[in-house]
């Protein structure tokens, strides 16, 4: 079966480019794929660009805050006074902002992050994506399939591994995330250091830079996508998550060693549905007609089609799309992956990786999530903060870069 689906997607006809499809991420130009290129090209590593413009350097910390958003980050400045005084500062002919990879979701974006390339080509493409090996959907976040191995699915060297014997290498983060499949996945190399509180990750981080010689460090922050997602990025709850960060690379910026280049970024950024939208699409029949396996997540739903359809042609394919455009209208993009790949929106896509990626995509434009209640936990619905669309609330992510004052200094 999974040599019958191999073939079918090589030999399916390509349908036309989408018209309004939204330029895609830039990768190689101005994406989360270059910020720790940029990062080790700026700390005189050979063999990488610094695309991205960043300062010449001996260390570099790079904060990424998980749902982070550029346009959140600018409507909300009142809460976060330190990283205002950083916008007003000014840096030069550094962006910034960035894109998130497509789908704008943690998985595929730290994995472009984590290596340096677009997700055709690490394989990272969705939350949870069909594995044609198996004929079967794999999560590939937090609960991965006991069938699939992190550096097989994503074989390509991360960039902390690339560098490591030049520069000292160390990643930031909670426990729960050392040695994780994600981990191994797309951001395996170096040492990782682990702090419960925000406290003491920036402790740890003081102490770990404090040490001679070039150095990287990925400071990762979780806690703004973790609230947004429970309680909406327009909430208090959030708010306050933001008031944190904010905290946390003031801590960072009197802490590390005077010099020390600070960048802080995102992997995507959010937007909240309301509950009136969160849609289960698979009480319609039309709208899964033919279809074998749904994946991706609720504002990027992959559809995979029956085998039988597959070796038929486009025809299965200009079914869906005709029932989807239907129903939602201007509310989505529908396209195929023959479009996506076209549009450049995975990047380069290598032969192992397009048979993990949806024969048709729904993406969401407006305020609306779409679930298949059949395999979802009924839990999923309550999600209020979401991502992994096309959008400019999901896509585009900040970047900021100033220099540490170190202890005995004090910025804003």
């Amino acid at each position: 079966m999974p040599e019958d689906r191999h073939r079918a997607i090589q030999e399916t006809p390509t349908i036309g480019r989408t018209p309004d499809l939204p330029a895609p991420p830039a990768y190689g130009q101005r994406s989360v794929a270059e910020v720790l290129t940029s990062a080790a090209a700026s700390l005189g590593v050979e063999g990488f660009t610094n695309t991205l413009g960043l300062p010449d350097a001996s260390r570099v910390c790079v904060v990424l805050a998980d749902g982070l958003g550029r346009n959140l980050l600018k409507q909300k400045a009142a809460h976060t006074p330190f990283l205002r005084s950083v916008m007003q500062a000014g840096q030069g002919e550094i962006p910034v902002w960035l894109d998130s990879a497509f789908p704008s979701t943690t998985a595929a974006a730290l994995s472009s992050f984590g290596t340096g390339l677009p997700p055709g080509q690490h394989g990272m493409v969705g939350y949870d994506v069909l594995d044609p090996d198996q004929d079967k959907v794999v999560n590939l976040l937090g609960n991965w399939d006991p069938g699939v191995d992190p550096p097989t699915w994503q074989p390509f060297p991360t960039v902390f591994e690339q560098i490591a014997e030049q520069v000292d290498v160390s990643t930031v983060s909670l426990s729960q995330f050392d040695g994780s499949p994600m981990t191994r996945a797309a951001l395996r190399g170096g040492r990782f250091i682990s702090g419960i509180t925000a406290h003491a990750r920036t402790a740890a981080a003081a102490e770990a830079m404090a040490a001679s010689g070039p150095s990287l460090m990925y400071f990762y922050v979780n806690e703004l996508d973790k609230a947004g997602h429970r309680h909406g990025c327009r909430s208090e709850q959030w708010e306050h998550q933001l008031e944190e960060l904010d905290s946390t690379v003031k801590r960072l910026n009197s802490t590390l060693p005077a010099g020390t280049t600070i960048v802080l970024t995102a992997d995507h950024g959010m937007l909240d549905v309301p509950e009136s939208q969160r849609i289960d699409f698979s009480t319609d029949p039309g709208l899964v007609d033919g279809v074998r396996h749904t994946a991706g997540e609720p504002r990027m739903v992959h559809l995979y089609l029956e085998e039988a359809d597959l070796e038929a042609g486009a025809g299965a394919a200009k079914r869906l799309l005709t029932a989807w455009k239907a129903r939602f209208g201007d509310r989505v993009w529908a396209f195929t992956r023959q479009e996506a790949v076209a549009g450049g929106l995975f990047g380069d896509v290598r032969p192992a990786v397009a048979g993990r990626i949806g024969d048709v995509m729904i993406a969401a434009r407006d305020a609306v999530a779409l679930y298949d209640g059949r395999r979802m936990r009924p839990t999923a619905m309550e999600v209020v903060g979401q991502h992994g669309s096309l959008t400019k609330a999901e896509r585009e992510v900040p970047l900021l870069c100033f220099t540490a004052e170190g202890r005995n200094r004090r910025r804003g």
